[in-house]
């Protein structure tokens, strides 16, 4: 009964429970909504959120250094309002990145497979051409954040700063930060999805070493395993058991089942079981959700093409949303851009949230949609003098 009914349950979800600033970077189709549309947008969301939430008790720590749980509370409505500023930007920051890695695929196959390495220009017209999308407000605000992002991101790779050599082995930090090229690997085929998993995992050796093995299986072409060939004499007289040939026939249906399933191709009755024609032919196992989330593992011919390509750290965004910024007169000289210790101030401060949530979430949303200000309120209150 769901499925049959995708398209009003999302044009519901869309009017109660999708902020503006959503529905303007991924506008819907409204003649063919259906749920993989829907839990695209939550799963942006979802992430933008949490990688919110990371970058904040960083930035509390490092920047801040609010080290203690006393400190840390009493920095609470600070950083509460840090986080629920970061999250439309975030979210501008992931729709960046997976328009951008599917624009620049497109790109080097359009040129017989040579990218942005073998053409000259003065500002990226990838990056040029996405940035368009975005309103003067969302592209000034996001490139103020973005250093911020970027070396957050940087510096979760890295060991702790506090660490010396001879305190470096005593831990066990054997290793050093990543090659720029994996940060931006992990920026432009991974996304933002790929950054949180990263961030999310505690430990810093066990993370350093899930960025290797993510790494690797990226730009390393999978080992296939190698048969040994049985001696004759050996081979002779054995024979496979009918379980184990029953085992490897149903993985094999199921394998092809599962194919069946995705691709929406279609295979004849007699190649599979009851249970499993049941099954693929039940509406349950091919709604629209069957086609994925967003920024899914690309093919390996297509990973081959853009690591050949990818950008350089220090200018990913920053050079050519500058120079947007100055072209379109968004501010009047390069001064105005906020940097740094500016941009901080601006996160954490306390007005300002009217105007910012009739811009991000449009006029009249509901409380659902916003990141909620009851930590805040409540903090403050107890601040107040009596």
């Amino acid at each position: 009964m769901v499925t049959a009914n995708e398209s009003p349950i999302v044009r519901y979800h869309l009017q109660h429970n999708i902020p503006a600033y959503a529905k303007r970077l991924y506008p819907p189709d409204y003649s063919r909504l259906d749920f993989r549309y829907l839990c695209g947008i939550w799963h942006r969301l979802h992430v933008a959120a949490k990688l919110s939430s990371f970058i904040c008790q960083w930035v509390t720590k490092e920047i801040f250094l609010r080290t203690t749980e006393a400190q840390k509370l009493e920095f609470a409505p600070q950083n509460e309002r840090m986080r629920r500023r970061l999250i439309p930007l975030l979210f501008t920051i992931f729709h960046f990145f997976e328009t951008y890695r599917a624009r620049h695929l497109q790109y080097i196959i359009d040129h017989n497979g040579k990218g942005l390495r073998h053409t000259p220009y003065t500002i990226n017209p990838i990056e040029a051409e996405i940035m368009s999308m975005y309103d003067d407000r969302t592209l000034l605000q996001v490139h103020q954040v973005f250093p911020l992002v970027i070396a957050s991101f940087c510096r979760r790779l890295r060991p702790p700063s506090y660490v010396g050599r001879f305190e470096k082995s005593i831990r066990g930090y054997l290793k050093d930060k990543p090659a720029d090229e994996v940060h931006v690997a992990a920026l432009c085929i991974g996304g933002l999805r790929q950054v949180e998993r990263f961030w999310e995992i505690k430990g810093y050796n066990v993370r350093r070493n899930a960025v290797d093995v993510w790494y690797n299986s990226v730009t390393k072409d999978p080992i296939e395993p190698t048969t040994k060939s049985r001696r004759a004499l050996m081979g002779l007289g054995r024979k496979m058991s009918t379980l184990a040939i029953r085992d490897d026939s149903s993985s094999t249906v199921a394998a092809g089942s599962t194919k069946t399933v995705f691709d929406g191709s279609n295979v004849e009755r007699g190649s599979m079981d009851d249970a499993t024609w049941k099954r693929c032919n039940n509406i349950i196992f091919n709604t629209s959700l069957a086609d994925g989330m967003p920024m899914q593992l690309l093919p390996r011919d297509q990973l081959r093409l853009l690591l050949s390509d990818l950008p350089i750290l220090q200018q990913l965004w920053l050079v050519t949303a500058e120079a947007l910024i100055l072209e379109r007169k968004i501010v009047e000289k390069q001064s105005d851009i906020r940097r740094n210790a500016q941009v901080m101030l601006e996160l954490i401060r306390e007005d300002g949230f009217a105007e910012e949530d009739e811009w991000w979430y449009g006029h009249g949303a509901h409380d659902s949609l916003k990141a909620p200000l009851d930590s805040i309120e409540e903090d403050m209150a107890e601040d107040a003098p009596a």
